[in-house]
């Protein structure tokens, strides 16, 4: 006599089945996602493995630097001018005090997030170095090249609107710079850990 099909057989062969099939689906799912997870991660981050800098980071940090630069040179050109020196040594003045305050506004901020003096000027020089030459050299440029800017004295118009300018011009220039250097996990980017 045939002997009728065994239930248990069946069963298993279904039951079987049914996990090889949500396995596969569960497998599938998980590669689904680890490659999402992937490509989201790709899509924030460039080759360099940093996330590029947005452009309000960059802003602020060009105009952080901007601050430090625009009261050493100020004050530089300010001492220059009341002291009647001639045109090479009150800009070679202007930009030292530039570097000395821009290394100093992030100096002070830095060693109030508890790092030793030594440190903080390695910071400093790491973080403001490239953005504070970009800027020094932009504005200057644009005082070289404004006629009477360098002769103009403190109680002109000219004096002060051409260094309005300067800065202006120096930190559209400069932002770009600060935000690649930021992409790439240098200039500003080594002071964020701090903040």
């Amino acid at each position: 006599m045939q002997q009728p099909p065994s239930r248990t057989g069946h069963g298993t062969h279904d039951h079987d089945g049914h996990e090889h099939g949500a396995h596969a689906d569960h497998t599938e799912h998980a590669d689904h996602a680890e490659h999402a997870d992937h490509t989201a991660h790709a899509g924030h981050m460039d080759h360099t493995g940093h996330a590029p800098a947005s452009w309000s980071m960059a802003a602020r940090a060009t105009l952080h630097c901007l601050t430090g630069c625009a009261v050493g040179e100020v004050l530089g050109m300010a001492i220059g001018t009341a002291l009647a020196w001639h045109n090479a040594p009150t800009m070679a003045l202007a930009i030292v005090l530039a570097f000395l305050f821009g290394y100093t506004f992030t100096i002070y901020a830095v060693l109030r997030a508890g790092l030793s003096v030594r440190s903080a000027l390695k910071v400093a020089l790491a973080a403001d170095t490239v953005s504070i030459a970009v800027m020094e050299l932009v504005d200057n440029g644009v005082i070289l090249m404004t006629p009477g800017a360098m002769d103009a004295h403190l109680s002109e118009w000219l004096f002060w609107g051409t260094l309005a300018v300067a800065f202006a011009v120096a930190f559209v220039v400069t932002t770009p710079v600060n935000r690649w250097l930021i992409g790439k996990g240098k200039g500003h980017a080594v002071v964020h850990q701090y903040h």
